[in-house]
């Protein structure tokens, strides 16, 4: 896809690497950086994206499927399952505690955009007063290696994303 400059947007594909990016995350002692080699070189890693902490879709159909489902997901091979988000660390580690999600599944923040942008998952919301913000997708990812890709087509729903696709994909 082009603009209309001429400038080439790709969106990731399944067989690519994942970029090599960084990512916020919270620790005990507070916001620390974390590289995506660090999550998922050598794993097989879930890895859900969304528009957004606490908005209605991405909190009560699409983050719950995931931490409801970890257990099962990891009973199938994979290590982790992580969310991501363009929300700030500090919004992020309270919706995890407010989620019960904590200690459960990975919480990523990417306040800028930056990764969301490099994989081509960035969605102008500005028009609904959100600025830029991810799709909703889902990932399985074998040792940095996109092995799938669920793109959600309809904004204000998680179906083809969800935990019960990627539950089927494993």
């Amino acid at each position: 896809m082009t603009d209309t400059k001429g400038l080439i947007f790709l969106t990731i594909a399944i067989g690519d690497k994942f970029p090599a990016s960084s990512f916020k995350v919270m620790s005990e002692d507070g916001p620390n950086d974390i590289s995506s080699g660090e999550i998922f070189a050598g794993k097989r890693i879930v890895l859900f994206a969304l528009p957004g902490a606490f908005t209605p879709t991405c909190h009560r159909d699409h983050l719950p499927g995931y931490i409801e489902n970890v257990e099962v997901i990891k009973s199938k091979g994979i290590d982790d399952v992580y969310v991501l988000s363009v929300n700030d660390i500090w919004v992020m580690n309270e919706w995890a505690k407010s989620a019960s999600g904590l200690g459960k599944i990975g919480f990523l923040s990417d306040g800028s955009a930056e990764v969301t942008t490099t994989l081509g998952m960035d969605v102008n919301l500005g028009p609904a007063g959100m600025g830029i913000r991810s799709k909703r997708y889902s990932m399985l990812l074998e040792d940095e290696i996109v092995k799938t890709l669920n793109i959600e087509e309809k904004p204000g729903q998680a179906v083809n994303s969800g935990a019960a696709t990627i539950l089927q994909q494993i």
